[in-house]
């Protein structure tokens, strides 16, 4: 029942805002509004469709489907963008900032690969008799590479011997250092980005506020 409700009344604020919009195409275009369609389609969607199935055991294996398209309800906490100053400067951050989190992720890929081929030598592929059957593969220690870099490590991973210990500890430091250094770019950009939206936002209300004396 929530979720109908809920539906009725972003659905009503779609057609309402599309209605009064001056340019219908670009109403359409802009990411905001796509992603309120995205969070209002699956609903419909899979409505449709159990109702087609029914209580068919052939047409249920659309019941999949039906789960894939209910997980992307996800999109509705996205439409606090339209409302939340935080969210607003997160995604304009993002915008702004792709280039410095392209090189993030490079950074860690190059770092991942490294460390995961060295892992897999060092615990795995010198000692036969004492290998580490949790660093079977170089795949296998990406896991333990990316979580020892970007987290502390949740422990289902550990090397057990010596210098496969001191490559972990490098990794660990090396993960603080390469995190670290676009960070700074990044932290810049989103105060920036933050006072900008909080500037427009003040400016706005006063803006409405005079044509309401008015």
């Amino acid at each position: 029942i929530i979720e109908a409700v809920c539906i009725g009344w972003f659905t009503a604020e779609c057609i309402v805002r599309f209605i009064v919009s001056r340019d219908k195409c670009e109403f359409v275009r802009r990411p905001l509004n796509i992603i309120d369609l995205l969070a209002i389609t699956p609903y419909y969607v899979s409505v449709g469709v159990t109702a087609l199935t029914g209580e068919n055991p052939q047409l249920q294996r659309a019941g999949v489907t039906l789960r894939v398209l209910r997980m992307m309800r996800i999109f509705w906490l996205i439409k606090l963008a339209r409302h939340f100053l935080g969210l607003q400067t997160l995604g304009l951050t993002l915008r702004r900032c792709y280039r410095e989190m392209v090189m993030l992720l490079v950074f860690v890929c190059v770092a991942m690969a490294i460390f995961s081929a060295l892992a897999q030598l060092l615990e795995h592929g010198l000692d036969l008799e004492t290998s580490n059957e949790d660093y079977a593969s170089i795949p296998a220690a990406c896991w333990w590479v990316i979580i020892s870099m970007t987290t502390v490590g949740y422990g289902d991973m550990y090397p057990i011997t010596i210098p496969g210990r001191v490559l972990g500890g490098v990794c660990v430091v090396s993960g603080i250092v390469l995190l670290a250094l676009p960070i700074t770019f990044i932290y810049h950009s989103f105060v920036q980005c933050y006072h900008e939206l909080k500037f427009r936002s003040a400016r706005c209300v006063r803006s409405l506020s005079s044509e309401f004396l008015n």
